[in-house]
């Protein structure tokens, strides 16, 4: 923000001080062209009205200064006055095209963040007897959007879950994003084993995509106190117990990420933990952990995990997101989503259904 209100006024800065210069220096000199700077500056950040303006500016200083000088008959005069009524229109042209290449760029952006809305469906408060907090942190207005994605069922078993982050950006990876979310939704509810849900997503990657397009995804049950874990090169989850302790909850072996399958006939192994009474999960894509401040340094997430500890579990994620913007010290360059499950020390009556108010929908 310090920076563009500089430049806004960077032209009207510029141009006083080569009047002021041409002053000092006397008639010998010839600094009068260098008032071109003030328009030309105008058109980086200004209007076209604005750049039209500062032209103006300099051919009136450069009038007044020849005036002062002497210098108002001569060829050398009349050459820096036609310089600068020629780089201010240029200026001008150069800041129409850029206004409205902008006006483009917002425009597919905007279809993009639309698509993304519609694609990314707000997830339930609670199901069955877990409760359940989102943070979405969209990337900087400057950078494309993302392919973040995630989705919370119910089914007959147990609540499942998914949480992914396409590789790419724009409308490829939402569209790709779209397939695997269309894939999770039909088989989160016919599949009874985890593994054959991720078969499902990876068969349908394969016949929608081509090329090199992947998607890193964890595919998570919850059932009978017991979270399983299906990770397809996922940044692995946070298990965060009642107790205070925390711990990441690394998969057996390293697995590819969802559509890449071809490359290796051996899959994903599922992997299981207690999730008891009192204990929360944290799920994230990398859009957290690859977060930097000024210095270049990651954002430290197992250095922030207490502040997911106690409280709701909205409030607290909602801690956790304001610190990762702090720690980055502005808008973030990749989106960052974080699911949080919280299963209650008087938990919900088994079976309950999901209660239809949001958590939160990106924007």
């Amino acid at each position: 923000m310090s920076g563009q209100w500089a430049l806004r006024r960077l032209p009207f800065v510029v141009m006083p001080a080569v009047a002021l210069t041409d002053l000092l220096a006397g008639p010998s000199l010839g600094f009068l062209p260098l008032l071109t700077l003030g328009p030309s500056f105008a058109s980086v950040t200004g209007s076209v009205r604005r750049t039209a303006i500062a032209g103006m500016v300099a051919l009136v200083l450069a009038v007044l200064l020849g005036a002062y000088n002497g210098v108002l008959s001569t060829w050398q005069h009349d050459l820096s006055l036609a310089t600068i009524v020629s780089v201010t229109g240029a200026s001008m042209l150069a800041g129409h095209l850029r206004l409205r290449r902008e006006r483009e760029l917002a425009d597919v952006r905007l279809v993009a963040e639309t698509a993304q809305r519609v694609l990314l469906r707000p997830v339930p408060r609670k199901a069955a007897d877990l409760r359940v907090a989102l943070s979405y942190t969209s990337a900087a207005a400057g950078a494309r959007i993302g392919g973040d994605l995630y989705e919370v069922v119910t089914t007959p078993y147990g609540v499942r879950l998914l949480i992914g982050d396409v590789q790419g950006k724009g409308l490829d990876a939402v569209e790709t994003a779209a397939w695997v979310l269309g894939a999770f939704r039909e088989a989160a509810y016919d599949e009874a084993d985890l593994s054959s849900v991720g078969e499902r997503l990876e068969s349908s990657l394969a016949r929608q995509l081509g090329g090199e397009t992947f998607v890193t995804a964890i595919v998570a049950e919850v059932r009978n106190g017991c979270i399983t874990l299906l990770n397809h090169g996922h940044p692995p989850p946070y298990l965060i117990s009642a107790d205070g302790t925390a711990a990441a909850l690394e998969p057996p072996a390293e697995g590819l990420p969802l559509g890449l399958g071809a490359l290796h006939p051996e899959r994903p192994k599922p992997s299981q933990a207690d999730f008891r009474e009192g204990d929360r999960i944290l799920f994230f894509t990398d859009g957290v952990i690859e977060a930097r401040d000024a210095a270049g340094d990651f954002y430290p997430l197992p250095e922030r995990i207490g502040l997911l500890l106690a409280g709701d579990p909205q409030t607290a994620l909602n801690a956790l997101g304001a610190d990762l913007v702090r720690h980055t010290g502005g808008p973030l360059h990749d989106d960052a989503a974080m699911l949080l499950l919280h299963r209650p020390t008087e938990a919900h009556p088994r079976g309950a259904g999901v209660e239809p108010e949001p958590v939160h929908q990106p924007g």
